[in-house]
């Protein structure tokens, strides 16, 4: 570590998101004082940096929470966004932003490091516009500001990953829009990591806007292409129609991908207009680049590939919640709240040891599945992603071990206590709030598994909505308690 950056402190916003969570990674590997600034600290309490940090519980929105984060922070990272707060997600955005400016300003911060979006096309999509303007208020205060702007990110795990994946894999042939055709500067993860890292050395502040990208400038047919060879697949067949606006096309890809419809809509808006480096906003002349070169398209793919055929997946696009329905309440409701409470509880008690049903219990979803009753899950899944919530598709990070705060499928792991206890919480559209729940134990040398599934309805509507599935809950529950004390009965066989 440079001696003149050694007593520095960083401030990570966004640490429970994709970019965030690999940067704080990273800061701490090269021996950085690290704050984070997230909503919920148990959100990241599964990552093994989470003892390594200063972590401030608060919202980026609170004058107060922000003081609190960055009194005595030297250089901080802007890494938030609202890309799934609705329509007016742009709205939301600029004041963040501007909340932000104020309190590094009033705070004494030297330095603001913002990751934001290359836009060359005066007719950008409104994501990229408002990414546009975010760096412009962020860069109208006080404090020196360097945003560094980024096309495509590959990496495993990102959304534009999976969906340039998924697209490629379950469609060997596909009608396209016409932006497929248009030009892009993908780059990879870790040159991105590269360069945000690098940025906490700089000796004095900077203010400046760079534009960063890979060594290839390509077209998306052109990557998926690329992605089809290197998968091992044949060359897709590519039909481009004029007929499919950024609409339809987020539509398609919500249901072809994981990635859900609302976030879709702004990645397709993102592509319509050509997203090439400007060679007049180059970052070389303030951070050289690797001694071993970006990464190549190819290449980006193939380590991308080889991390999740290798469950090494440190952080997903999925890692940031998905928003709640607009008639749900937070989840942080208090007990006294008045809702109804409505419950399916099933008790097992069996001779298999505890640990092997914990080991069945922490694969559930993804793609081990949900222990029968697969046809009922996959109608569930598709009916959500019709209704423009999140699916099946969603997956896991690993298919064999879960942290707090995990996606799984449409749900997302609320508590966890390794070996007794597991508490999902539903993401999928709902008239209402949604819990599964495992619980292992030991009684009179016995194994007691218990399994409960929670709702607490929205008015009326979500009452009747409870009485009207509960017929699939008297198949699919039983069933799925069932098939997880089997499948342990065979581990417990092929261990002997």
């Amino acid at each position: 570590m440079n001696p003149k950056t050694q007593n520095r402190l960083y401030l990570v916003t966004g640490a429970s998101g994709y970019v965030g969570g690999r940067l704080v990674r990273d800061l701490l590997e090269d021996g950085c004082a690290v704050r984070i600034l997230v909503r919920d600290r148990r959100k990241i309490s599964g990552q093994p940096w989470a003892h390594l940090v200063d972590v401030v519980e608060g919202n980026a929105n609170s004058p107060a929470d922000l003081q609190r984060a960055l009194t005595g922070v030297h250089t901080t990272y802007y890494l938030l966004h609202s890309i799934n707060a609705g329509t007016q997600f742009d709205e939301v955005e600029a004041e963040m932003a501007q909340n932000f400016a104020d309190a590094s300003a009033h705070c004494g911060v030297s330095q603001i490091i913002y990751l934001g979006g290359i836009a060359n096309d005066e007719n950008r999509s409104k994501h990229l516009a408002s990414r546009m303007n975010t760096g412009a208020i962020l860069g109208a205060g006080t404090v020196p500001v360097l945003e560094l702007r980024a096309g495509i990110i590959i990496g495993s795990g990102s959304a534009s990953f999976e969906m340039l994946r998924h697209l490629t894999h379950r469609l060997p042939i596909m009608t396209t829009p016409k932006w497929v055709s248009n030009r892009t500067q993908p780059i990879g993860i870790r040159d991105v990591l590269y360069y945000l890292r690098q940025c906490a050395q700089l000796a004095t502040p900077v203010k400046k806007v760079c534009d960063i990208g890979g060594p290839q400038v390509l077209s998306y047919a052109d990557m998926m292409q690329k992605f089809a060879q290197l998968s091992g697949l044949r060359k897709r067949l590519i039909i481009q129609v004029p007929v499919l606006t950024p609409k339809l096309s987020s539509l398609w890809i919500g249901f072809v991908t994981p990635v859900p419809i609302s976030l879709a809509k702004p990645l397709v808006e993102s592509l319509i207009s050509e997203v090439v480096a400007d060679p007049k906003k180059s970052i070389d002349a303030l951070i050289p680049k690797p001694q071993e070169g970006l990464l190549t398209v190819e290449e980006a793919i193939k380590l991308a590939l080889t991390r999740t055929a290798e469950h090494s997946v440190d952080t997903r696009w999925s890692d940031a919640a998905f928003p709640f329905a607009p008639w749900q309440k937070a989840q942080g409701d208090p007990d006294w709240a008045g809702e109804m409470m409505l419950r399916d509880l099933r008790v097992r008690t069996t001779d298999v040891p505890a640990h092997l049903i914990w080991e069945q219990i922490e694969r559930i979803g993804g793609d081990n599945g949900w222990f029968g009753a697969g046809w009922l899950w996959y109608l569930r899944g598709l009916l959500d992603r019709m209704l423009g919530g999140v699916g099946l598709r969603r997956g896991r990070r690993d298919p064999e071990h879960l942290r707090l705060g995990d996606s799984v499928d449409f749900w997302r792991v609320e508590e966890l206590t390794k070996g007794s206890m597991l508490r999902l919480y539903a993401e999928m559209i709902l008239p209402g709030k949604a819990w599964l729940e495992f619980q292992v134990s030991e009684e009179d040398g016995k194994t007691v598994l218990r399994q409960e599934a929670q709702f607490a309805p929205r008015g009326l509507g979500g009452q009747l909505y409870w009485y009207a599935v509960l017929p699939f809950h008297i198949f699919i529950f039983p069933t799925m308690m069932r098939n997880v004390i089997k499948s342990a009965k065979r581990q417990s066989r092929s261990n002997a």
